[in-house]
């Protein structure tokens, strides 16, 4: 089986920086998290950590506000779209996410993150796993830049 540079470059950021994920707090409540979250989060994390953020999202902000509305339509758009592998609560433990390798992030836990800026959430959902060689479908072709941006805002209550 052939293993990407990509992929195998992020493995070696995810060895080298492990240690010290737990002293900058980017651990904290999670730990090594249930489903595939940690490791998942971590490969994304590495290609962000030597790539960046695509440069089209990086200082994006969310426009919405965080309403009872946007809350709720976010919700409906999770439960549709992303609760099958990443689970009804974010921890990467749907029913789908037994087969996926790598599995489902914990994106409960990674929205605490500091490099989980409203850029990076918004980043993953539009291009999902293209970047990084994951099962994750991009949703910038079947969402409306407003129903991402919902999204985001249900991920942020996430815990």
């Amino acid at each position: 089986m052939k293993i990407s540079s990509a992929i195998l470059a992020a493995f070696s950021t995810l060895l080298v920086s492990l240690p010290g994920y737990g002293q900058m707090g980017m651990m904290q409540g999670g730990g090594m998290m249930q489903g595939g979250g940690m490791m998942n989060g971590s490969i994304r994390g590495g290609y962000v950590a030597q790539h960046g953020i695509d440069p089209r999202y990086a200082s994006s902000a969310n426009p919405l506000p965080r309403s009872a509305r946007n809350i709720a339509d976010g919700k409906r758009l999770y439960d549709q779209n992303c609760a099958l592998c990443h689970g009804p609560t974010g921890l990467g433990d749907g029913a789908a996410a037994r087969g996926l390798n790598p599995p489902p992030a914990n994106i409960a836990a990674i929205g605490r993150w500091p490099m989980a800026t409203d850029g990076y959430l918004y980043w993953t959902i539009a291009e999902g796993g293209v970047p990084l060689g994951t099962a994750m479908p991009a949703f910038k072709a079947t969402l409306q830049p407003e129903q991402i941006w919902q999204l985001v805002t249900y991920l942020r209550g996430l815990r």
